[in-house]
């Protein structure tokens, strides 16, 4: 059967989520020495690195003089992008950053009359990175996802990276997606390369301050290596869907939205939740009835074959429960009180509410970002929005007579931790002596 259909026993869970975190990047070591040996390269020699690397990896001549992609180049992208599609991109713009505006924070101080003014300064980042796959994994829809939120945030500066074909181009479509969303500029390279161009900085590609965007096990654990040299949004794993349905959910629709899902990878991970065993057998035969006319076909079966379940559980209570534990990336709710569900759910990255919000909603046209917590990292990560774009600065004012009201307190606090300096600097600026 497409999907291993199994009742929960108390130690299902456990096995379960040991193998879905195997995919994750962290477990990929033996990639890890070849990554850092790119990034030092890149680190050390620069554009030199860069160029020959790409010439190595993407049979493409780049130079300093067509690393940058130019407006000429941009302006064929749109002749070569049907004009239909150029408005969808266009429409889901509009959704994806009106969702983004309500998510913007301002700065705020608090003035007391005892002498005091505290707040936070909110200020956006003035350089970001983001990377774009390129080949077959070139996805539009995460170019405005990435670069949306960093408008909206008031970055002033962004910098695309993607590779190039081995013709020393670009993917139109992910051209035409950069334009339209604002990025500043766009650099022919990818890979973990472009991750340490974009880090460390070279002659051609400026230093960022935080790098985000998905991308191959490489990219990812690029990614990982210059963390802390700047920021960055994730360390992404393979995509996620689970599923909780009842007796009433169509079967037609939930198959189709696990196979939306199992479609990206062979490491792609669809689950079913029910508490319906009937619904769990309905929905094998509308699998096997899609599988006949989807075109990624072998790719789909591999990964229904390695990460594709359906949970019996004895309850909702159970299914909920379920859910919770494993925090998927993308969590339908089909049942016939789905909001009321929706009120239990903890951990999830984004959460498709009755049978006709399919997770291909979020990912394309919504609104709401679809770079989400991979591998279970919902329990403690959040989608990607303005949030992660900005920094928040504390704001302290004290005047003399505050300070000297509260003088006494901070004193004591420094000496009970042995801290001498800091009660010092208290305590001269009342030293009447002096």
């Amino acid at each position: 059967m497409p999907l291993e259909i199994t009742k929960i026993a108390p130690d299902t869970l456990d096995s379960l989520q040991d193998k879905l975190l195997k995919r994750s990047p962290n477990n990929y070591t033996e990639y890890e020495e070849t990554v850092h040996g790119i990034v030092d390269r890149v680190k050390k020699d620069g554009d030199k690195a860069l160029f020959e690397m790409t010439k190595q990896f993407d049979g493409a001549d780049i130079d300093a003089g067509n690393i940058r992609v130019t407006e000429d180049e941009i302006q064929e992208a749109y002749r070569q992008v049907d004009t239909k599609v150029v408005e969808v991109i266009r429409r889901a713009l509009v959704n994806i950053r009106s969702y983004h505006e309500k998510q913007k924070r301002n700065s705020w101080f608090d003035y007391s009359e005892s002498g005091t003014i505290l707040g936070q300064k909110i200020t956006p980042m003035e350089k970001v990175g983001v990377y774009v796959p390129g080949g077959k994994a070139a996805y539009p829809s995460s170019v405005l996802m990435n670069i949306v939120p960093a408008k909206v945030a008031g970055v002033s500066r962004i910098v695309m990276t993607t590779p190039p074909g081995k013709d020393g181009k670009v993917n139109p479509g992910t051209l035409v997606a950069a334009n339209e969303a604002g990025a500043d500029e766009i650099y022919k390279v990818g890979g973990a390369q472009a991750i340490a161009a974009l880090a460390f900085g070279t002659e051609s590609v400026p230093k960022v301050d935080k790098i985000v965007g998905p991308g191959n096990i490489f990219v990812a654990l690029a990614k990982k290596s210059v963390y802390g040299f700047v920021s960055i949004d994730s360390i992404a794993g393979p995509s996620e869907i689970l599923v909780i349905a009842d007796e009433t959910a169509n079967p037609h629709y939930v198959a189709a939205d696990l196979l939306s899902q199992a479609e990206h990878d062979q490491l792609a991970c669809s689950i079913l939740v029910t508490t319906s065993e009937k619904l769990a057998q309905d929905v094998n035969k509308e699998i096997e009835g899609y599988l006949k006319v989807l075109s990624r076909k072998d790719i789909i079966e591999k990964s229904l074959e390695n990460y594709g379940h359906a949970l019996i559980a004895p309850d909702m209570d159970k299914a909920v429960e379920i859910a919770n534990t494993i925090a998927p990336e993308h969590l339908e709710i089909v049942t016939a009180n789905p909001f009321e569900v929706m009120t239990r759910i903890k951990n999830a990255g984004a959460i498709f509410i009755g049978e006709y919000s399919s997770e291909p909603l979020g990912d394309y046209y919504a609104g709401p970002n679809h770079i989400l917590p991979t591998n279970g990292t919902a329990r403690f990560f959040s989608p990607l929005g303005v949030d992660d774009f900005v920094k928040k600065s504390s704001i302290i004012y004290y005047s003399r007579q505050a300070l000297e009201r509260d003088k006494d307190d901070i004193m004591a606090f420094a000496q009970a931790e042995s801290l001498t300096a800091h009660a010092n600097s208290i305590r001269v600026r009342f030293d009447e002596e002096r």
